[in-house]
């Protein structure tokens, strides 16, 4: 069974099959304007040759008029300048496509670039952030964010630190 985690601060599209990484592509996102929005869905219609700016393959979210596409302008790839979805290059979005079914779960993270780099796994704390909030956000525990970040009880924690999320926290989403 395969499952697509995007990150969108990184502009990248992980695809898992079951727990392993079966392939990482360069996707471009929406621009600030109109952010790609962070959340799960399900795939929900699968369209091949779409045609035009969707490039050679659609794949459309469960979230209304959004999707994972091909692209007609594939220079763009990396970039923040969509409406909203995802665009891949097309050769990567059609071997996507020949491996997803309708129901995938497709899962975005789209947090803040300044809070969180993208792929590397840093976090800075945000006012108002605990160890337990920013460690549900990311699918894991307290515990082991403390513990990777050299942090002991009572967990205390401050606005503008810095947080080593680990890589593996991609792969428990």
């Amino acid at each position: 069974m395969y499952r697509i985690v995007i990150d969108v601060p990184a502009r990248i599209l992980y695809l898992y099959r079951g727990n392993e990484q079966e392939g990482k592509f360069p996707v471009a996102v929406g621009k600030p304007e109109t952010p790609t929005p962070a959340g799960t869905y399900t795939i929900i219609e699968k369209i091949p040759y779409p045609g035009g700016v969707f490039g050679t393959r659609w794949l459309g979210l469960s979230r209304r008029y959004y999707g994972i596409h091909g692209t007609n302008a594939p220079w763009l790839i990396g970039q923040a300048v969509s409406k909203g979805c995802v665009r891949m290059f097309n050769a990567d979005v059609e071997y996507v496509y020949d491996r997803v079914e309708i129901g995938t779960e497709v899962r975005i993270l789209n947090v803040n670039p300044e809070a969180n780099p993208g792929e590397g796994g840093v976090y800075v704390v945000q006012p108002g952030d605990s160890l337990w909030l920013i460690a549900e956000r990311f699918g894991t525990t307290a515990e082991e964010l403390a513990a990777g970040n050299h942090i002991e009880p009572p967990y205390l924690i401050y606005p503008g630190q810095k947080l080593y999320l680990g890589r593996s926290y991609l792969n428990r989403l």
